[in-house]
């Protein structure tokens, strides 16, 4: 069976219930949030883990605030990792369906990992003698986590080798025990921003803390140098490691001229300058913290949008395009889910305003009359939004037995 008759086989015959090009704008913004906390969970746990071997009090402090932010953020990223996965699911069905048969051991073995990683994260907080090595632990399973993840997405792009892979022996390969693609240098270029969010957290940390007047100053100062440099390197770093991964991409689809590439080299050259200014030239970098972590999280979007073209472009070949989804437009269901999209994003940022106003304050918080009436309409609207959904499963339930 040629590729392209294959991947329409396996094609969901209903279409999608909206049109495509919105999920996939979302699936973008939803993945760079989704792997920004994934760098920033590797970054802050193997600062983590170098703090507690260092061992000097300034470093055990910045290691005991770093394993905290880690444990944080991977529930950041498992929460928004989801949105990314249902879009992939829903837009590129019949090659992530293929991809986890073809390891669907390694796939159900995933959600181990990552529980065994969290776990570890957990006891190597909480210190003690064998705290290094829980860290090292949670380091090399969150590592392991992505290295799974990146063999599936691989293995997703390569339709024409997936007969291959199942029966190549001469026998259908059952087990879904083997992985059958791995890019070194793209793993690398997904890793290696880690370094990046390491030392944007020191810049973020010191610009956060440096209001409150229990907080040692001249500490902070010299974890934001720290800070401001680690960023530098591991983004000139991640530069280079994407110019020689860029040479790995097949040359025919001329994509170091496309558009979106274009964009986020410029975005990409663009930040190292800044960066590079604040680690070299700037004695407070960590007055220029947010702008920095803003225009990294920019960054970051417009490499993921670089990276769903290179998808597009890469499945082309085989005749495959998104916009030729069939389209069954579904209001209610898709208005339900963009308004829980809305609603989770009103809820985590009312979430995150309480934490980061806690934060800078000693002793006990309480919050303002505009976030306290926030908090109430968010927290009604989420009342509103259960009784919805539960009615309208009901609903479908039973006209589905003609009730």
């Amino acid at each position: 069976m040629e590729t392209a008759a294959l991947i329409q086989t396996l094609s969901d015959p209903l279409g999608l219930p909206f049109y495509p090009q919105v999920f996939a704008a979302l699936m973008v913004l939803t993945f760079a949030l989704h792997i920004a906390f994934v760098n920033l969970a590797v970054g802050t746990t193997a600062l983590a883990l170098w703090g507690f071997v260092r061992g000097t009090p300034e470093w055990k402090t910045l290691a005991g605030a770093s394993a905290k932010a880690a444990t944080a953020s991977v529930s950041g990223a498992i929460v928004l990792g989801v949105a990314p996965l249902l879009f992939v699911q829903t837009l590129y069905d019949p090659f992530w369906y293929a991809s986890n048969l073809l390891s669907a051991a390694w796939v159900i073995g995933f959600v181990f990992v990552m529980m065994a990683a969290y776990g570890a994260s957990y006891l190597f907080l909480g210190g003690g003698r064998a705290g290094a090595a829980f860290g090292a632990a949670a380091l090399l399973l969150y590592l392991g986590a992505g290295s799974l993840m990146h063999a599936f997405s691989m293995q997703a792009l390569a339709p024409e080798k997936w007969l291959g892979w199942y029966a190549g022996a001469g026998t259908a390969a059952t087990s879904g025990t083997a992985l059958h693609a791995f890019e070194p240098l793209r793993f690398l270029h997904f890793l290696v921003p880690a370094g990046t969010a390491a030392g944007l957290y020191l810049l973020l940390r010191a610009w956060y803390l440096r209001a409150r007047p229990d907080m040692d100053r001249e500490a902070l100062g010299r974890s934001a140098k720290l800070g401001a440099g680690l960023a530098f390197w591991a983004t000139a770093a991640q530069a280079l490691v994407g110019f020689a991964w860029l040479l790995t991409v097949p040359q025919a689809l001329a994509f170091y001229a496309h558009p979106a590439f274009l964009a986020a080299l410029a975005a990409g050259l663009a930040l190292v300058a800044y960066l590079g200014k604040l680690a070299l030239l700037d004695a407070d970098p960590a007055g220029a913290a947010v702008p920095a972590a803003g225009g990294t999280l920019g960054v970051i979007l417009a490499m993921a949008a670089a990276r769903e073209a290179l998808r597009g472009a890469l499945l082309g070949r085989f005749g495959f395009s998104i916009a030729a989804h069939r389209v069954t437009v579904d209001w209610g269901s898709t208005a339900l889910f963009l308004a829980t999209f809305a609603l989770g994003g009103s809820v985590l940022a009312w979430v995150l305003t309480l934490a980061f106003q806690a934060g800078r304050v000693e002793g006990r918080f309480t919050p303002g009359p505009r976030v306290a009436a926030w908090g109430r309409v968010s927290l009604g609207l989420l009342a509103g939004w259960l009784l919805v959904v539960a009615g309208y499963g009901l609903s479908v339930t039973l006209r589905a037995r003609g009730l």
